[in-house]
């Protein structure tokens, strides 16, 4: 690769393809990983009798869905439109939009239905319900809708006992909008054991169920009951009553499912490629060309048992160097330290190595693409890059 090539963008056609190639910073995923992550799950939601519906928020690219789905575009949730526009276009028809429904978004939605898409929103209030049921009189078509059911606190959702439950209901219904309910347990990425995970997931299991039965006795239909989220879908060990099951981040995992204990760091398959660029032996640094741009701010191993700072090191093959964290982050600058005050690795200016990222989500939202590395393959002594996936951005 020339130097003068953009960073993100996969080498040209004659150049060599490895990770000693394209400049700095850059992601990577490791493709065996991430099969081997996506039919973990795949396994488990058979054994839980229901089919599961990726989130393709963390990865946001085509190729890691269809290495999912490997039968055919399947259902897939997303958290943007833009994600919802670019699925479509390469074939997904079943695509639930699991973030509240802003209303001057609908004529997106709208469109997308038009394209033969069954495009299923989300929303919590009378006032959303009111604008979908709107909105579909106004197309001449049923917007499909899903009311969001709080099982913890932690973000968006009603009660599964609360009077505006039955109420939003009402309201969807008058438009043949009312899909069912949803349910995200968000504060089951604070479980920090087994049976925290299992008490997690039986509550999403039962703040749903509870939610669509009340639906159902007001002559209601509630046809879909969605729970999902990538600790608890590991965690579940009875889903009954429910319809489909979500999970995004598996696919890559990341430090803070490891440091939860949902996979290892074995399991981790997205990683960003740095460059050692300088010294700061006076205070025990080693600067890189990697911060925060490439890896996000997202601290989220901070309040855990062990933090990770804002990222665990390994060299270019993947094998992680004990006790060398990314402690700091400016804009393009990363600063790795020795954990504890052990001794620092040699690393000589130049040296590459790999950051894995707290947030999986947040740290692939920084870049353009993925490289692909697979089969442990090396060229010149480094691993070989067996393709480029595009990511979707924008929403």
């Amino acid at each position: 690769m020339t130097s003068d090539q953009t960073p993100g963008r996969p080498p040209a056609p004659d150049a060599p393809r490895t990770l000693a190639d394209p400049g700095t910073p850059f992601a990577v995923v490791d493709g065996a990983r991430l099969r081997r992550n996506a039919r973990r799950l795949a396994g488990r939601a058979r054994r839980l009798g229901v089919p599961l519906r990726q989130h393709v928020k963390t990865a946001k690219s085509v190729e890691v869905a269809r290495i999912v789905d490997d039968a055919g575009p399947g259902p897939i949730t997303v958290s943007t439109l833009a994600e919802a526009e670019a699925f479509a276009d390469a074939g997904y028809t079943d695509v639930l939009y699991a973030v509240g429904i802003d209303p001057h978004k609908l004529p997106r939605v709208v469109a997308l239905l038009r394209r033969g898409v069954s495009m299923t929103v989300l929303l919590d209030g009378v006032d959303q319900a009111a604008a979908v049921r709107d909105a579909s009189r106004a197309a001449g078509l049923p917007i499909p809708a899903l009311i969001e059911v709080d099982a913890d606190g932690h973000r968006g959702g009603l009660p599964p006992g609360a009077p505006a439950l039955v109420e939003v209901g009402r309201v969807l219904d008058a438009a043949d909008s009312l899909a069912g309910v949803l349910v995200h347990a968000g504060e089951s990425y604070f479980a920090t054991t087994p049976l925290e995970q299992r008490a997690a997931a039986d509550r999403e299991r039962d703040a749903a169920v509870t939610a669509a039965g009340r639906l159902r006795e007001a002559g209601l239909r509630a046809d879909v009951v969605s729970v999902g989220s990538t600790p608890t879908a590991h965690a579940a060990t009875d889903l009954t009553g429910v319809t489909e099951l979500r999970a995004g981040n598996y696919v890559f995992f990341d430090l803070v499912m490891a440091g939860i204990g949902v996979c290892s760091l074995e399991d981790l398959a997205l990683s960003v490629v740095v460059t050692v660029i300088g010294h700061r032996r006076d205070r025990g640094w080693i600067m890189t060309d990697g911060g925060w741009m490439a890896m996000s701010r997202d601290r989220g191993t901070a309040s855990q048992a062990v933090d990770q700072g804002y990222g665990l090191v390994a060299d270019l093959d993947g094998n992680v160097i004990p006790d060398l964290v990314m402690t700091a982050a400016s804009q393009e600058h990363g600063t790795l330290a020795a954990r504890d005050g052990t001794e620092l690795p040699d690393l000589p200016l130049g040296t590459r190595l790999r950051i894995l990222p707290n947030h999986a989500c947040a740290t692939a939202a920084q870049h353009r693409g993925y490289y692909v590395v697979d089969g442990g393959g090396q060229a010149a002594g480094a691993p070989v890059i067996t393709g480029w996936w595009e990511r979707v951005s924008g929403w």
